[in-house]
């Protein structure tokens, strides 16, 4: 028995049972300020958990960290969207995203956070669109899929894109950044060669600022998580879409009781800097069940509800190779 007890004294430590966002300040030289949040019920000593890189836009930047939670996958925490990954979300303090700088960080992580290194995911809005575009052309070579919101591109080649699986998402309306500056990149990706890996969805009516409800949806975290870096060709998955309708009722399938944030300092160059907390209400729900619709798989199901494969596989009696049959209903909680 006491050999059990030390061991789960042991243990315990390398699990966190809440949503924890931890500010870094200084700790990786020339490159940025930044964020890392670790999901519920992550294990330091597994190395499952799929990475997402959030790369924000122009209205964000500075040198105060707390402006990177306004909006984005940050914000998208803290409303209840469960997000089942480590997500690096730094601070450009200004001007062009330097994609040499962003690896700085994301070598940093992976080196300190046991995480799933061919599940590595980009996602960018507006001035980070243009982050996200510049950085997967740079470093596609370690990227298992991107998304690019409303930005552009100005990487030394294009080329580079035509490796993984990108999605490209514009408005219409966008009157901040034209969808033909998403255009250029197409068309630039084009020369290097076919594309086809590549999504380019024109979203009709949807200005600048209303593309960023697509963090707050889970068809955008759910579609990332159907990439693998090891999967042989690196197909691009077609199963979800993001649509203006889908974007207008962004909130409604959120759980806002359902998230336990607790947001924190940690290392810094500036040794004044005192440890905050902030901790937001959590509830536990009643049994669930989730319908199975085309191009669903049990990690996208797991990861929409908050849950893990094998958890799912014990509810439902079945194995992790199983088929899923569209329209059946697979218990989630």
């Amino acid at each position: 028995m006491k050999r059990i007890l030390s061991l789960l004294l042991i243990l315990l430590p390398t699990l966190t049972f809440a949503q924890t966002l931890t500010a870094f300040r200084g700790v990786v030289s020339n490159s940025y300020n930044f964020w890392i949040s670790t999901p519920k019920d992550y294990d330091s000593l597994s190395s499952d958990t799929p990475v997402i890189l959030f790369l924000h836009g122009a209205s964000l930047c500075g040198h105060n960290l707390d402006r990177v939670r306004r909006y984005g996958p940050l914000d998208a925490l803290k409303m209840g969207r469960q997000i089942d990954a480590l997500i690096i979300a730094p601070q450009n303090p200004g001007g062009a995203w330097n994609p040499d700088r962003i690896n700085r960080i994301v070598d940093w992580v992976f080196q300190r956070y046991a995480c799933d290194t061919n599940r590595f995911y980009v996602i960018g809005m507006s001035l980070g669109g243009y982050g996200t575009i510049d950085y997967s052309a740079a470093y596609s070579n370690r990227i298992a899929a991107a998304i690019a919101m409303c930005g552009g591109g100005n990487p030394k080649s294009y080329c580079g894109l035509n490796d993984l699986p990108l999605w490209i998402l514009h408005g219409t309306a966008d009157r901040a950044v034209t969808v033909a500056q998403s255009q250029k990149v197409i068309n630039a990706m084009s020369k290097c060669g076919d594309s086809p890996r590549l999504r380019f969805t024109k979203l009709a009516g949807v200005d600048h600022g209303g593309l960023a409800r697509a963090f707050y949806i889970s068809e955008t975290y759910d579609w990332l998580f159907q990439h693998r870096l090891d999967t042989p060709d690196r197909p691009v998955n077609t199963g979800y879409d993001i649509t203006p309708e889908r974007l207008r009722h962004a909130y409604k399938d959120i759980d806002r009781k359902a998230n336990h944030l607790i947001v924190r300092n940690g290392k810094s160059d500036k040794s004044t800097d005192s440890q905050e907390s902030e901790t937001y209400a959590s509830s536990q729900s009643d049994t669930k069940y989730h319908t199975i619709r085309k191009g669903d798989t049990l990690s996208g199901i797991a990861h929409r509800y908050g849950t893990s494969v094998s958890k799912l596989c014990k509810l439902n009696g079945m194995s992790r190779n199983a088929t899923l049959q569209i329209g059946k209903k697979v218990r989630v909680k």
